[in-house]
């Protein structure tokens, strides 16, 4: 079916205003496009009031609210729904909607950039940002034309730039699982809604089995990335067993990324030692290197992030020597093993995007000393088998409360392991963990769970560990 793109005096349902900015930034754009806006969230006035402010002073015209609760006639009435990928496509408000759409298939509609489309269950958004920084750095030297711009599941929504980009343009979407699946079978007049030059698959590990029934179903929304490619296209995957199924599936041409050589006639590339550099085979068959040996960046998962970033940066055009250098200057986003504060002596890290046990596990053994591990939240129906591996490598374990953390500490009792908490408040965790540390230790917050519950989103939860630390390590002696 073909819908129009016009949507002056359409009649618009935002359904879920949320907090990370897509329906902030879905709202600012069609009101400017002249629709008639209504927007319907569970939650209330006092919840929302961040976004509410906001839009009270970015859009002039009326808007309409419905807080607190869903009225089906508001969806049967309007001309067009935008959902937040939080809400689940069976509901039955979208069942009753004529047409729903996302920032993202709005977006899509009408971007003429390249696009550049990263998923994964971990590393998506250290390995989206290297991405869009490199591709800047190569602007600023000259080496291409026009801007690169970065959004998607990191809480920058591509609406937000959609007015500016042109087709000399770079567009690096991180995408969610939810958001790819909100894009199943989409199409637009020139094919399928979602064609990106380079799709992107970090790593995959279980997540949101809460939502998902199993492995298959949560994975075949991350397939969507190259379900619309071609051979002009290309698709980056690991050498492990889903890696191996995305490159059979994609029309996408195959490049690897690896924790060996690969063979010649495998294109792609690889690490060969933790503390090494990255290589890639070119086509006419030279190796060359494309990470360096010492990242900003800690963590060997990070250098395999940036490997499948380099292999993006290298079939777009850019020379291996610059994507390398690149990479070295590249000192990683907010949220994923953020150094962000050194007093005492002791350095303090904020992982507070490690949604996922092993995520978190990760985050231990990033490190060349054990840390001070701070963790729990939310559970997510997810195996915390990695986590507890993990905490025996800490040098002591403190447990924020939530779901999760009940499953943890049943399992810490079980076999004698140490710990404190579950603590009910960020500060009451981070005063633990500062008095257990000592001069030269690490403390990383690396929930391993959701945070649900406590706090308003994982960001929200990030940037509170972080006030607490900075306001309480300063009034110490």
């Amino acid at each position: 079916m073909a819908y129009s793109s016009n949507y002056s005096g359409m009649n618009v349902l935002v359904m879920g205003l949320g907090l990370h900015g897509g329906g902030l930034a879905s709202i600012c754009y069609l009101a400017s496009q002249g629709a008639n806006i209504t927007v319907t969230d569970l939650r209330d006035e006092q919840r929302l009031a961040p976004s509410l402010e906001k839009l009270e002073s970015l859009v002039p015209t009326p808007i309409r609210y419905v807080l607190g609760r869903h009225d089906l006639a508001d969806f049967e009435k309007a001309d067009m729904v935008i959902k937040n990928p939080g809400v689940r496509p069976d509901s039955p408000f979208l069942k009753a909607s004529r047409r729903v759409e996302t920032d993202i298939s709005l977006f899509l509609t009408h971007s003429a950039a390249r696009l550049t489309v990263v998923t994964g269950s971990k590393g998506k958004s250290s390995t989206a940002s290297a991405i869009h920084w490199v591709l800047g750095e190569a602007r600023k030297a000259g080496s291409l034309p026009g801007t690169s711009y970065l959004g998607g599941n990191i809480t920058v929504s591509p609406l937000t730039f959609l007015d500016r980009i042109g087709d000399q343009d770079d567009v690096v979407l991180e995408l969610s699982s939810w958001q790819l699946g909100d894009l199943k079978d989409r199409r637009s007049d020139k094919g399928a809604l979602l064609k990106p030059r380079a799709a992107v698959i970090t790593a995959i590990l279980p997540d949101h089995l809460d939502r998902y029934n199993g492995m298959d179903a949560y994975i075949g929304d991350k397939r969507i990335i190259y379900q619309g490619q071609d051979q002009q296209d290309v698709t980056i995957a690991s050498d492990d067993k889903w890696g191996r199924s995305f490159h059979a599936e994609s029309r996408g041409r195959p490049l690897v990324y690896a924790e060996q050589p690969l063979p010649a006639y495998v294109a792609g590339g690889w690490l060969t030692d933790p503390a090494g550099p990255g290589f890639a085979r070119l086509p006419q068959g030279e190796i060359v290197e494309i990470v360096p040996s010492t990242l900003s960046i800690p963590g060997y998962h990070q250098k395999k992030n940036m490997l499948a970033a380099a292999l993006a940066l290298l079939d777009l055009g850019l020379p291996p020597a610059f994507i390398r250098d690149g990479l070295g200057r590249f000192s990683g986003i907010p949220h994923r093993l953020e150094f962000f504060h050194e007093a005492q002596g002791i350095r303090f890290y904020n992982d507070t995007a490690a949604t996922v046990p092993e995520a978190a596990a990760a985050a231990v053994d990033s490190f060349d000393m054990p840390p001070i591990l701070v963790a729990g939240g939310t559970d997510k129906n997810l195996d915390f088998t990695p986590l507890i591996k993990a905490a025996a490598k800490t040098k002591f374990l403190i447990l924020l409360a939530g779901t999760g953390s009940d499953k943890l500490k049943s399992l810490m009792d079980a076999q004698g392991g140490a710990y404190q908490g579950p603590f009910d408040s960020i500060d009451a965790a981070v005063k633990a963990s500062i008095e257990a540390a000592s001069p030269g230790d690490v403390i990383v917050f690396s929930p391993g769970c959701a945070s649900f519950g406590m706090f308003l989103n994982e960001f929200d939860r990030g940037n509170k560990w972080k006030e607490a630390v900075i306001k309480m390590i300063g009034t110490e002696d």
